[in-house]
């Protein structure tokens, strides 16, 4: 983890607890370590809310509306893995054999976790004008380029269309499989009592994004 630590800057004063960050709950379970990375992700996906929330306000002077839609993009699955590519926390990650076969890439969903994990290790160990400026210094750059979108409210972008054309629409959990810490939702969008697409996911919001997406498409073509 050196070249992370020179790359961001930081000299930890608690190692153990960016080695909590990168550890899956498959490798604690293998390895009988005490803590996985889940509490940290928690506190790290508080945190990185709060600072781009911050940074919205401060320079845009858009509606609380329009920055809620803003901070979706880019605080989300996509964008987190985005950016833990960018500092290859990939290389850091602790999986067991039963998660990862060797050779393969790790989940991105997982890629993504480990992101806001290391953020909550940071706020922890360095405090929160620290994390502060590293979550700004990777996350800005991105901010102010208008050509990157990590995130699409398909969801919202469906509803819109159902509401003029005053049909009912539900979303409906089709199959879920895979232990807790990493299951797979499939999910059905139903538009008057027809199935308009179907989504799969690593939780019920990105598989019911993924369902109105292919939903959208059919309508698309139907017009």
């Amino acid at each position: 983890m050196e070249e992370l630590f020179k790359k961001l800057k930081l000299k930890p004063k608690n190692i153990e607890l960016y080695k909590t960050a990168f550890s899956h709950s498959s490798y604690v379970n293998e390895h009988k370590v005490k803590n996985n990375y889940e509490r940290l992700e928690f506190l790290g996906d508080a945190v990185l809310d709060l600072v781009v929330a911050d940074y919205l306000y401060t320079h845009y002077k858009e509606t609380e509306g329009e920055m809620t839609k803003v901070r979706a993009n880019y605080v989300c699955e996509n964008a987190n893995y985005e950016y833990a590519s960018s500092l290859n926390l990939q290389n850091y990650i602790l999986v067991g054999h039963g998660e990862s076969k060797e050779g393969e890439p790790v989940k991105k969903a997982i890629v993504a976790d480990i992101f806001e994990s290391l953020i909550g290790a940071i706020y922890i160990d360095q405090g929160y004008a620290t994390v502060r400026n590293i979550i700004l210094k990777v996350i800005v750059p991105y901010i102010e380029n208008p050509e990157i979108t990590f995130f699409s409210d398909y969801k919202s972008s469906l509803q819109e269309f159902v509401q003029t054309e005053q049909k009912s629409i539900e979303y409906v959990i089709t199959n879920e499989e895979g232990p807790a810490h990493n299951k797979t939702f499939t999910m059905d969008v139903i538009i008057d009592n027809i199935v308009y697409g179907t989504g799969i996911g690593s939780s019920k919001k990105e598989a019911e994004q993924e369902a109105a997406k292919y939903a959208l498409k059919k309508l698309a073509i139907k017009k």
